[in-house]
């Protein structure tokens, strides 16, 4: 079959435009698509690609999130991110999440098709537009600096419960998705908010919209 490849992107377009130029490639098999990063997981697990090509800013679970969850538990596995997102806060989140690859979506079908070659053989690969030098001079500074990004405070069910308390979900609807207590939840939410000590939905919002987890409207 040659080189398996999931496509994680919330919008259809986006999906079937990138399984038609990668199902064209000869040593390339598209063999499943999701629309958010928790289903992306669930099907991942039982398709067992090798390449999984993921957008960043979707439902539910955001891209960078799904990318740590499949680095975690399928570490042969490669993550390449195909994102709008050009600001270094994203590629390094990207990266340190345990993407081998990071692409901008103006990208042509030919680069992601060698992007997807490059990672399956275990290398990184970032788009023409990111310079190598850049990112590893970021990245240095990063960790000299132990810099800490505000939703590194935050537990993964916190950042979970962040991402859907912005996208409108009533608190029974996360604990119903999370299989949790709404009580549990609540705990959640309280904590995150004392933690980015924002204090309403409206900056709640804001802030996830500047962290990538959710579009503007």
């Amino acid at each position: 079959m040659g080189i398996k490849v999931f496509v994680a992107d919330d919008h259809a377009v986006v999906r079937d435009g990138l399984r038609m130029l990668l199902d064209i490639q000869p040593d390339l098999k598209v063999i499943g698509t999701a629309p958010d990063g928790r289903e992306t997981v669930r099907q991942v697990a039982e398709l067992q690609p090798d390449v999984v090509v993921m957008d960043i800013t979707m439902p539910e679970m955001n891209g960078i999130e799904a990318t740590h969850h499949i680095s975690e538990h399928w570490p042969q596995m490669k993550v390449i991110i195909l994102s709008m997102h050009s600001h270094t806060e994203h590629i390094v989140r990207a990266l340190q999440a345990g993407a081998c690859g990071y692409l901008l979506k103006e990208a042509s079908g030919d680069e992601v098709a060698i992007a997807v070659r490059s990672v399956a053989k275990g290398n990184r690969f970032l788009s023409q537009k990111i310079s190598d030098m850049v990112i590893d001079d970021y990245v240095r500074r990063y960790d000299s600096q132990k810099a800490i990004n505000a939703l590194e405070c935050l537990s993964p069910r916190e950042r979970e419960t962040l991402q859907m308390v912005v996208e409108g979900k009533s608190t029974n609807e996360i604990a119903e998705i999370l299989f949790l207590s709404p009580k549990t939840i609540e705990t959640y939410r309280c904590r995150l908010m004392q933690k980015l000590d924002i204090h309403d939905l409206p900056s709640l919002v804001k802030f996830a919209i500047q962290q990538g987890l959710t579009p503007a409207a």
